[in-house]
């Protein structure tokens, strides 16, 4: 899958760049192989609308999720026309670990229903894990009882 993530320069060692529209590059990942490509936002200094302009170019780049920081309800409603899942509240980390992240379910999807909390994590997507760990505690306490008869 592609994804692309915003950055405050190119390459996977990159910082996340918690704007969206006027975020200084974009590094598209596909999440398979970690190849990336990375391009200097060309709306960075875009007198107005570059948070729509910046979301047609993600979709037509072919990304099917964004990670960023904070994306505007204008470009928030583009990216949901062109059918781009949006990650936000993410910050402070490379993009190579927000991608890793992501891959391994540890980002969830923000929207208005869900409010982000440290790390771009929902709260539901919290809850979901704190459910597996207990389904795993579960399952290996069964293991142990099962070797003690």
């Amino acid at each position: 899958m592609k994804v692309c993530v915003t950055a405050l320069s190119a390459g996977l060692d990159a910082e996340v760049d918690p704007r969206f529209g006027r975020a200084q590059y974009f590094v598209f990942v596909n999440t398979e192989t970690m190849d990336a490509e990375s391009m200097a936002n060309p709306n960075v200094n875009a007198h107005g609308g570059a948070g729509i302009q910046s979301a047609q170019l993600v979709a037509d780049k072919g990304a099917k999720v964004l990670i960023t920081g904070h994306v505007g309800p204008n470009a928030s409603q583009a990216l949901d026309a062109a059918g781009v899942r949006v990650i936000t509240g993410v910050s402070g980390i490379t993009i190579r670990e927000a991608v890793e992240r992501f891959v391994s379910g540890r980002l969830g999807t923000v929207s208005s229903e869900k409010k982000p909390v440290s790390g771009g994590v929902s709260k539901e997507d919290l809850k979901r894990e704190l459910e597996e760990i207990k389904r795993r505690i579960a399952e290996i306490e069964r293991k142990i009882e099962e070797c003690e008869s």
